[in-house]
């Protein structure tokens, strides 16, 4: 079953705009909130030192902000990358409406409540919310900068005036100010002698295939059982606790556990530990970060039956790239554009598309990486789990696909998700993390079968 594409002009005189416009905004000091935009201030040198030990913001699962799960290691010397796929999630940003709303709630309990104990809990007497919506922190323009500056230097020997980096964003704010800043990171590591842009933004409509973000498949619900399980045993402590420090609070375990990213949100805003960070143990993070594990592997992961197939769309782009052939795909692809040699270009070395944390799990999900031999436990913590959301999708989480050609043996692939080198076992990779390019085509069979009827449960 697959449904109609909606026609999609390229929106080149919109991307200009926005590139000016974030050009703008990377330069100058802003904020929304407490601090106001004044465009006669200094530049604002951001930084992800934002006073926390890694255990603890690292254990914000898809609030951490950007780290490289381990250090970038070039390929073996008789191979040379002909190629790169770049796909990255939006950095980091204000919490969303629903984030708010959730977060809102408990905290209004503590607020109405009025009488602290502890000194820990004695800035709840003059707390105001002050956090914006959806956009892009300065912390979020920088890392996306910064990622686009990296893959410049990293990948320089591909770039050429007439074949700059194709890049794509699916059309969400967070998203396509992302992608821009990218370009901008990248134009500036050349010494502005390559300027990409943003040549593809796709709509985030019911209308419109999107293989960029996860709204196609009506079908897929989430399992929210096993995350409520472990919720249900590593908060009550903490309700006792904070219950007892404020009488008549009456926080609850949902409460707790969405009480707790309000820590990451503020600590990320005002660049300096936020005080609800001192009110739960390095322990409880680690807990709590398990707890969104749990919850990503049964949305989009491979807990949920219909998460991978949500990826189907975008793994059958990426083989088509990889082997210069038009996509074959009856999912999510919007056919107008991937027919297009202007809107789908297959004669790049350098694609770079921008997407949603959920869809890039989605993703992951669809190739076959991160699947644990075992469903995850809810009784103790997984502390030897691969499904590790702060490892795979934080802010400005990416993966890059390189297609490698090896001496006289061929072609090749390698998968890093934030510079770790995936194993691929489900292709026959070697020691060093490559598996010959018809292995990896010939493993991607769940993409290349549209999902082996999983597209159509999505509808039925």
């Amino acid at each position: 079953m697959n449904r109609r594409n909606a026609e999609l002009p390229v929106f080149l005189h919109r991307v200009t705009l926005l590139a000016f416009a974030i050009v703008f905004v990377a330069t100058y000091y802003f904020h929304y909130g407490r601090w106001h935009w004044c465009s006669s201030s200094p530049p604002k040198v951001v930084t992800a030192d934002i006073g926390l030990p890694k255990e603890v913001q690292q254990a914000w699962a898809a609030h951490s902000p950007y780290f490289s799960a381990a250090e970038y290691t070039a390929p073996p010397e008789r191979c040379e990358v002909v190629q790169v796929n770049l796909l990255q999630r939006h950095g980091t940003r204000f919490p969303t409406a629903k984030n708010s709303k959730k977060i809102k709630t408990p905290l209004q309990k503590l607020k109405n409540a009025g009488s602290y104990s502890g000194k820990k809990y004695q800035f709840l007497k003059e707390f105001e919310w002050d956090l914006g919506v959806d956009a892009l922190l300065p912390l979020g323009v920088k890392e996306a900068f910064d990622s686009g500056s990296e893959h410049y230097l990293r990948y320089k020997h591909l770039v050429k005036d007439d074949l700059l980096p194709f890049v794509r964003a699916s059309d969400s704010e967070r998203i396509v100010h992302s992608a821009v800043n990218w370009t901008q990171g990248f134009s500036t590591a050349s010494g502005h002698v390559y300027s990409p842009s943003v040549s593809v933004i796709i709509p985030e409509e019911k209308s419109a295939n999107n293989t960029l973000d996860d709204f196609m498949c009506p079908n897929a619900k989430t399992n929210k059982k096993p995350g409520r399980a472990w919720r249900d045993r590593f908060t009550p402590p903490i309700v006792e606790r904070i219950n007892k420090a404020i009488p008549g609070a009456d926080l609850d375990n949902n409460d707790v556990a969405e009480l707790m990213p309000l820590c990451a949100f503020e600590t990320l805003f005002h660049e300096s530990p936020s005080p609800f960070c001192d009110l739960f143990t390095a322990a409880e993070w680690q807990a709590r970060e398990y707890y969104d594990d749990l919850l990503k592997y049964y949305k989009t992961g491979h807990g949920n039956s219909l998460g991978p197939v949500q990826g189907v769309g975008y793994v059958n782009e990426l083989l088509a790239r990889l082997t210069g052939q038009p996509v074959q795909d009856s999912t999510q692809t919007n056919q107008t554009l991937d027919a297009s040699p202007v809107t789908f270009p297959l004669d790049r070395n350098f694609y770079a598309d921008f997407s949603h944390d959920n869809q890039i799990v989605a993703i992951y999900s669809a190739i076959g990486l991160f699947r644990p031999a075992e469903p995850p436990i809810t009784d103790r913590l997984d502390l030897a789990r691969t499904f590790r959301i702060s490892r795979l999708t934080p802010f400005s989480g990416r993966m890059i696909v390189e297609k490698l050609l090896c001496d006289e043996s061929g072609e090749y692939v390698r998968i890093l998700v934030n510079d770790a080198v995936q194993p691929l076992a489900f292709c026959g990779a070697n020691e060093d993390g490559l598996c010959t390019l018809s292995a990896f085509v010939e493993s991607q069979a769940y993409a290349r079968s549209n999902g082996n009827g999983d597209w159509e449960r999505c509808f039925s």
